[in-house]
């Protein structure tokens, strides 16, 4: 998976339409290998983009859960802990 596509279920405050939209701009520009569309293949690209945010954005919807919801703020420092251990511990 692409390490820039980030889990958006199950957070507190609930995933935004922006970070739908952000999420399925990712997963379009891997599998396409576009960062920026060509002019003539843009309005497949966006459209792509479209689809995928509302795909995801009814998914989101319709999942359930029992646990409780993760804090944003508390779940980018533990990913920002595990990037600098990462990146720190590389053997010479």
């Amino acid at each position: 998976m692409c390490r820039n596509i980030r889990t958006l279920f199950n957070f507190k405050p609930p995933v935004t339409d922006d970070e739908i939209h952000a999420a399925a701009l990712q997963f379009v520009r891997k599998v396409t290998g576009f960062n920026k569309p060509s002019k003539t293949n843009e309005a497949a690209f966006l459209k792509a983009v479209d689809e995928i945010s509302r795909v995801s954005r009814d998914l989101m919807q319709s999942l359930e859960t029992t646990a409780p919801a993760r804090n944003r703020e508390e779940e980018a420092a533990k990913a920002k802990a595990r990037s600098a251990l990462r990146y720190t511990a590389r053997p010479q």
